[in-house]
């Protein structure tokens, strides 16, 4: 079992505990299939880490969200993410991550004008390609316009760099890319679910986060610790909620941490 790979990071202030997952009175209500799918208590489902801190929480943390699972085929994902991607103003429609542009959902695939599966954990980061497993969990795969994805491609993250053509408020440089604001957040849970899901006891590489870029083919991701900032800054807001709920109740059966409690993301990597 790997240990973070990162030396003087501040801690991140705690958030306190968000115990029943719920949404904003001014965010857009999630859909039926959403609130049908919301857990009576989502503490039950986190039971067995309660009171824990460093890496004995981390170790529960990854046998909750490791046992019973459900692993989806690549081609799974398409419909998956029409579902929790699905724009809360038009049911036909997917938000795009990195633009936040509203796409009809039927244009999946991989031309000029289509979206497909961006892994935010970049599939060269472990070598796990699209086989079911980290390459086809929805829990880091989002819509994204096709050259908005390639021009990505596997870069780690951190700030700087020139501004992204086709995705505004985006940048990035030779060995990292910066997101939009409005995604900062949701990046940082992603790569920090990937680091607690996969630790290399499934047949894939131990996936782990550094505070390094340009990992290249190593299985690490970068930069932790303005990926903590952006945890911070950005915390969850109802459409990610709406993805976590639905990705447990329909497709995976297993939820982000980070997501739920955000103070736990200081007390495994602050």
């Amino acid at each position: 079992m790997h240990r973070t790979l990162l030396t003087g990071v501040l801690t991140v202030a705690l958030v306190a505990p968000v115990g029943l997952v719920t949404t904003s009175a001014t965010a857009t209500e999630p859909s039926s299939a959403a609130a049908d799918a919301q857990p009576l208590d989502v503490e039950d489902y986190y039971a067995d880490a309660a009171g824990l801190t460093g890496d004995a929480l981390r170790d529960a943390l990854h046998d909750i969200i490791s046992t019973g699972t459900t692993t989806l085929t690549y081609s799974e994902v398409w419909d998956a993410l029409k579902d929790t991607d699905q724009d809360p103003a038009d049911p036909n429609s997917v938000v795009l991550f990195y633009t936040g542009e509203s796409r009809d959902a039927d244009l999946n695939g991989g031309d000029v004008g289509d979206w497909n599966r961006e892994h935010v954990w970049a599939q060269s980061h472990g070598d796990f390609g699209t086989s079911p497993g980290p390459g086809t969990d929805v829990h880091h795969l989002r819509p994204t316009d096709v050259q908005v994805n390639s021009r990505r491609g596997n870069l780690d993250f951190d700030d700087g760099g020139s501004p992204v053509t086709g995705a505004p408020g985006n940048y990035a440089d030779g060995d990292s890319w910066e997101p939009r604001d409005e995604d900062k957040g949701d990046v940082a849970r992603m790569v920090l679910y990937m680091d607690v899901r996969y630790e290399g006891g499934d047949g894939f590489a131990d996936l782990a986060v550094n505070d390094d870029v340009d990992n290249g083919g190593s299985p690490y991701m970068g930069r932790l610790s303005t990926l903590l900032e952006w945890h911070e800054q950005d915390p969850p807001d109802a459409f990610e909620e709406r993805r976590n709920e639905l990705i447990h109740a329909q497709y995976q059966h297993n939820r982000n941490p980070f997501i739920d409690h955000p103070e736990w993301a200081a007390e495994i990597f602050g």
